[in-house]
């Protein structure tokens, strides 16, 4: 099969050297448990956290080499003895901490989610992270309600994105921060409140400004994806009892959120780290996903497909990521998805 080999530490969208290599005749992984399952893979998707891992700079580290990868989709190839919840044929996502860069994935069942038949593939891949991300955060964590504020930084990347479309089914005021005119031109269609462009607006003047044209004190709550000045310069217009998400650090920076401040302001600070809920709470990721599904049938969410690759391009596809040009997910799509086809 074909599999994507980090083979050392370095940055992906390198041409001299390339931590990434392909390789064409990688082995097909076994079923290696009674409850596994083999899925091959129809579409997986970029995520900044899969560019960090082969940089070496991820919070989690796996030895080398390795087979990158995330959230993906595929149809089911192979089943255990003792599988109960899936069959050969069955449309799947999931999320793996690493492996999806390949033509097959072996996981447990406990780990699989059911596609509905019919629904995009690409899209499917797509949805794992950054809409579940979006959806146990502000629904689960904050209760985001319609008498609320929403600001949303790094809004036209793929968390960003489905953060925005959340933010408007739980009927509150969404505000986005996205840079350059094509990204606020897709927020815009999006139905989003306001749309601050920082190629050439200042982010506070401008949510100041609007807020004061609909007489609301502030903003409730923050998603924040990016860290960095950004979010510490945002974090001027909380509420008192706002909610603050932290959700990565795209800028490179990790910000400081002074511990007095918070207290006097009585904000509340979620982290929200993904992979944690496999272990400690896989039945919410189970309903997310669920009402996920439910939600896109219903034409209420979409996922945004910017960009999408053949394996044999990985480097092209982690650059559209480094370089901010991904406007919602950047996807590598492999050659026989047949019908299955992205949703632009």
């Amino acid at each position: 099969m074909e599999a994507l080999l980090c083979k050392r530490l370095g940055d992906p969208t390198s041409s001299f050297e390339s931590p990434i290599e392909l390789s064409r005749n990688h082995p097909i992984p076994e079923l290696d448990s009674p409850t596994a399952v083999r899925v091959k893979v129809k579409a997986t998707s970029l995520n900044y956290g899969t560019y960090l891992q082969i940089q070496g700079k991820y919070q989690e580290k796996h030895p080398l080499p390795f087979i990158p990868g995330s959230d993906y989709a595929g149809i089911v190839d192979a089943v255990g003895p003792s599988v109960s919840k899936f069959k050969v044929g069955d449309y799947v996502c999931a999320f793996a901490p690493v492996g999806s860069y390949a033509t097959f994935i072996v996981q447990d069942q406990s780990q699989l989610f059911e596609v509905p038949k019919g629904c995009d593939l690409v899209a499917a891949a797509g949805l794992p992270i950054a809409f579940v991300t979006s959806h146990l955060t502000l629904v689960h964590r904050a209760n985001l309600t319609s008498s609320q504020v929403l600001l949303v930084l790094g809004a036209a990347g793929g968390v960003g994105l489905a953060a925005v479309q959340i933010g408007k089914i739980c009927g509150a005021v969404v505000i986005a921060v996205a840079r350059g005119a094509k990204k606020v031109q897709l927020l815009k269609s999006l139905g989003v409140d306001h749309v601050v462009d920082l190629m050439n607006q200042n982010v506070t003047a401008s949510v100041k400004e609007f807020l004061k044209s609909r007489n609301l004190k502030g903003v409730d709550v923050l998603y924040d994806p990016v860290g960095g000045n950004l979010a510490k310069e945002t974090m001027k217009l909380l509420n008192w009892g706002a909610q603050i998400l932290v959700i990565g650090f795209a800028s490179g920076e990790i910000p400081i959120i002074p511990a007095n401040i918070i207290l006097v302001k009585n904000w509340t600070v979620h982290g929200f780290y993904w992979g944690s809920y496999i272990i400690h709470q896989p039945a919410m990721l189970e309903d997310s996903v669920r009402e996920l599904f439910s939600w896109m049938e219903k034409g209420l969410i979409t996922v945004h497909v910017s960009h999408t690759y053949s394996l044999s391009e990985a480097n092209l596809a982690f650059s559209a990521i480094k370089d901010r040009k991904a406007m919602g997910k950047v996807m590598i799509v492999f050659d026989d998805m047949g019908n299955a086809s992205s949703k632009l």
